[in-house]
């Protein structure tokens, strides 16, 4: 089994969570929303696998690139 950080795709408040660590998610699924000047921007999976670590939590700033969950793939 590998992991892969998720990254944020921009600068923003994290305004959700969609999944829960333990969930088994698809590629393109949605792990949580973003907002960025008054936009809710998604955080998809960018593979198939479960979700092992959320790093951030609501309300919380984060920056472009920076890593918001992590995941584990076969």
């Amino acid at each position: 089994m590998s992991t892969e950080q998720v990254p944020s795709p921009v600068t923003g408040l994290v305004w959700k969570c969609l999944a829960a660590v333990g969930d088994t998610l698809n590629e393109g699924d949605t792990l949580m929303l973003i907002e960025s000047m008054k936009m809710e921007i998604p955080v998809d999976m960018p593979r198939t696998g479960v979700l092992k670590a959320i790093l951030v939590k609501e309300e919380d700033s984060v920056a472009e690139g920076q890593a918001v969950a992590e995941i584990e793939y076969a």
